[in-house]
């Protein structure tokens, strides 16, 4: 049975308020089952407690810090078994923190390549584009991995 002390009986208009997130937030991570389907008051309205807000911010942080949904349930898994070690979590965070380093070193290429356009097109009156002249070819200096 549930503590009484986290029972809050929010609404979902509610929960997402008090997160700054929004209705259709909180309805999408339901249906992913990042939160889990809250009890329903007498009435039918679904109620949620603290546990479900505190999820949520997790949740909302996790996607804040780029972790993909498929990450979120891990840590989440971690968070509910509670006796795994922290390395689980360490491995999942490392392996992110890897992909937010090739993702800016991939910025910082895009960024060299619309530099080097930009200005080559100058004041914008050369008969052809730079830039579009650029996307056209096949130079591997212009390729930028997505």
């Amino acid at each position: 049975m549930r503590d009484q002390a986290a029972v809050k009986g929010m609404q979902r208009a509610e929960l997402a308020r008090q997160t700054g997130s929004n209705l259709e937030t909180v309805r999408y991570y339901e249906k992913v089952g990042l939160l889990p389907e809250p009890p329903r008051s007498a009435s039918g309205y679904r109620t949620y407690d603290t546990t479900h807000e505190r999820r949520l911010r997790f949740v909302l942080r996790a996607r804040e810090l780029g972790f993909s949904l498929d990450e979120i349930r891990t840590l989440l898994r971690l968070v509910d078994e509670r006796d795994q070690p922290c390395a689980e979590a360490r491995v999942v965070a490392a392996t992110h923190l890897q992909d937010v380093r090739m993702k800016i070193a991939d910025l910082k290429r895009m960024e060299r390549v619309l530099k080097t356009v930009v200005a080559q097109c100058g004041d914008g009156t050369l008969p052809e584009c730079p830039l579009i002249e650029a996307l056209f070819s096949k130079a591997s200096h212009v390729h930028v991995r997505t």
